[in-house]
C-alpha cells in the first residue's frame, strides 16, 4: 500500500511518537493546509481593505465549486459558508420561526450541537420533538420515513451518517419526496460523509439542505462550515448578518434584503482562512490523483485489517467489547465504533500512552485517514495491548 505520510510531514513530524487515531474526530492536517493558511495570511497583509474582494471573488467560488463537484449539486452558487454548522442550522430555523411550536423529527443519534440546541428550543417551547431510535439499525431508515409518514414535521433533521455508530441514512430521495418550500423542510448533516465516502445528492439538491464542514474528512480544520440551500426554501433567515447582502452594502439602505442563493444564509465578518486552507487541500488532492472514492477504498482495506485484528486478540481487551457494523452493505464510515461499559476508561488509558482516539458514552471510536497504513494499524494494536493489556 502507498504511503501518503509525505502530505502530513509536518504533523507528524510535530509529534513523531503519537499514534494519531481519531481522524474522524480530528483530522490531522496536511502540509498543503499551511500553504492555505499562509495565503490568508498574505492576502490580508497585500490586500488589506480589499482583501474582501478576492475572499468574495476568488477564494470563496472555488470552494463552492470544489463543494458542488463533490456532491454532484448543479449550481455552485448554492453553497454558503459560515465559521460553524451551528449557526447554519441556527439560521435555517430562524427562517421557520411560526406562533406555534414547530415540529421536529430527528433522531437519537445526532451530534451534540443539533441535540442540544434542539432541547433547549423545546424547553421553551418553541420547537416540538419526535425522535427515532437509531437501533435496531437495520430498520432505521424505514422506521425514519414511516416517522414522516405519519405525521409530517416542520423540518426534518437528522445526519447522513452518525456520529457515534457510523449508522447511515439511505432514505434521502423519500425524504426530498416530501419537502416543499410552504411544507416541510428537510436538512441532512453530512459531517460523517462529506469526502468520507462519495456522496452524490444531484437527484435531491432541489429539495434538500446539506451541511458540511472542513474539520474531519476534508482535513482543512476549523472555520469551514457550509450549507446548501434549495432554491426556494428559507428565502428570508430571521438570523441574519450584514454579510447576506453584501452585494448592496454600498446602497441605501431600505427593506432588509437577501442575496438569491447560499448568500442568504450569510451571517457577519468572518474568518475565511479555514475556507483558504480547504481550498488548498482539494488542490492537493487533485495534484495526488486522490479522489473520495479512492480515499475510501484504501480505508476500507485498513478498517477490515484493523477489525479483524481486533477479532482475533491481537489488540488485547478491545476483544472484548461489541465491534458494531451498523451497515449492513454500501460505503461505510471512516471509523469503527466498539461498544463496551470500559470506552471512556480505554480512551484515558490510550491517551496516557500516546494513542489517540475517542469514545462517546460507552463507544470507542478508532478513525482512519490517509496518513495510515497496515504498518499503523499493527503498530496501534500492539500499542493498545500494552496499554489495556490482554
Amino acid at each position: 500500500m502507498k504511503s501518503y505520510k509525505h502530505l502530513f510531514s509536518r504533523a507528524i513530524a510535530a509529534a513523531p511518537g503519537r499514534l494519531h487515531f481519531a481522524a474522524h474526530s480530528h483530522h490531522l492536517w496536511p502540509d498543503a493546509s499551511y500553504g492555505g493558511h499562509m495565503e490568508a495570511w498574505d492576502d490580508a497583509a497585500l490586500l488589506a481593505d480589499r482583501k474582501w474582494e478576492r475572499i468574495f471573488g476568488d477564494v470563496i467560488p472555488e470552494a463552492q465549486r470544489s463543494i458542488a463537484n463533490e456532491l454532484n449539486l448543479p449550481d455552485p452558487n448554492t453553497v454558503g459558508f459560515a465559521p460553524n454548522t451551528h449557526e447554519l442550522l441556527v439560521r435555517i430555523f430562524s427562517a421557520r420561526a411560526e406562533d406555534r411550536p414547530l415540529e421536529v423529527l430527528s433522531s437519537d443519534g445526532e451530534f451534540h450541537s443539533f441535540r442540544r440546541q434542539s432541547s433547549r428550543w423545546a424547553e421553551d417551547g418553541r420547537v416540538r420533538l419526535r425522535i427515532v431510535p437509531c437501533e435496531p439499525f437495520s430498520t432505521f431508515t424505514a422506521r425514519f420515513l414511516a416517522a414522516l409518514a405519519e405525521k409530517t414535521p416542520g423540518i426534518a433533521f437528522l445526519s447522513h451518517v452518525m456520529f457515534k455508530t457510523g449508522l447511515r441514512f439511505d432514505g434521502a430521495r423519500e425524504l426530498a419526496a416530501l419537502a416543499r418550500p410552504d411544507g416541510m423542510w428537510a436538512v441532512l448533516d453530512l459531517y460523517h460523509s462529506f469526502m468520507a465516502m462519495p456522496c452524490d445528492f444531484g437527484a435531491v439538491a432541489d429539495r434538500v439542505f446539506l451541511l458540511g464542514g472542513g474539520y474531519k474528512y476534508s482535513m482543512a480544520g476549523e472555520g469551514a462550515g457550509f450549507l446548501h440551500a434549495p432554491p426556494g426554501f428559507a428565502p428570508r433567515p430571521q438570523n441574519t448578518g450584514w454579510f447576506a447582502d453584501f452585494g448592496a452594502i454600498e446602497a441605501k439602505q431600505g427593506e432588509v434584503a437577501y442575496g438569491r442563493d447560499g448568500a442568504r444564509f450569510l451571517g457577519a465578518t468572518f474568518d475565511a482562512t479555514g475556507v483558504y486552507r480547504f481550498n488548498a487541500v482539494r488542490a492537493m488532492l487533485e495534484r495526488e490523483s486522490l479522489s473520495t472514492e479512492t480515499i475510501s477504498v484504501r480505508i476500507a482495506m485498513l478498517r477490515e485489517q484493523l477489525c479483524a485484528a481486533i477479532g482475533s486478540g491481537k489488540a488485547g481487551a478491545l476483544a472484548e467489547a461489541e465491534l458494531l457494523r451498523p451497515n449492513a452493505a454500501g460505503p461505510q464510515a471512516r471509523f469503527i465504533s466498539l461498544r463496551h461499559p470500559n470506552a471512556t476508561h480505554w480512551k484515558a488509558k490510550l491517551f496516557e500512552h500516546n494513542i489517540i482516539t475517542d469514545a462517546r458514552d460507552d463507544v470507542l471510536r478508532i478513525g482512519l485517514g490517509l496518513y495510515h497504513d497496515e504498518e499503523d494499524v499493527t503498530a496501534l494494536c500492539e500499542g493498545v495491548k500494552r496499554a489495556l493489556g490482554n
